[in-house]
């Protein structure tokens, strides 16, 4: 599903009402690649709902350059959505997590593992509400900024 902050907070309320554990994490996800997946199968198996923080085409624009995003924001969230490991897609404007995960308040944020919990500023959000964060693997290897240059040699 792809929703609204507002509703993806109270899809996630209800999840948690019923028990089940809900993860999030984040991305720009601009070319989706086998060590986006790998990601997301993993962060999917921290819990029951896995909710996919995308950013916006100008939070991309921001981070990444004005070449970027090369998919709108609406179609990769769109792909996201397709994929099995993602219950829950929604998009935000800021350049990091910070706001909707302290919104959204999940159990779990998950990140890749080209990070540490002192450079996530998630982290210290995450953590001022009890919940936990994980460092996944980080798939060597595979990036889309790599594959934009494997395109342009």
């Amino acid at each position: 599903m792809i929703l609204k902050k507002s509703d993806a907070k109270a899809y996630v309320d209800i999840q948690k009402r019923s028990g089940k554990k809900t993860v999030f994490t984040n991305g720009c996800f601009d070319i989706l690649h086998r060590g986006h997946i790998e990601y997301l199968t993993a962060a999917k198996s921290l819990g029951d709902v896995l909710v996919v923080g995308l950013n916006s085409d100008s939070s991309v624009k921001k981070l990444k350059g004005e070449t970027r995003p090369l998919n709108t924001e609406s179609d990769r969230a769109y792909v996201l959505d397709a994929l099995k490991a993602v219950d829950v897609v929604v998009i935000f404007e800021e350049d990091t997590a910070e706001k909707i995960i302290d919104f959204i308040k999940p159990d779990v944020y998950a990140k890749g593992g080209d990070y540490t919990l002192e450079t996530l500023p998630e982290a210290k959000v995450v953590a001022s509400y009890g919940g936990k964060t994980e460092l996944l693997n980080f798939v060597e290897g595979y990036s889309t900024t790599g594959i934009i240059e494997k395109m342009t040699l």
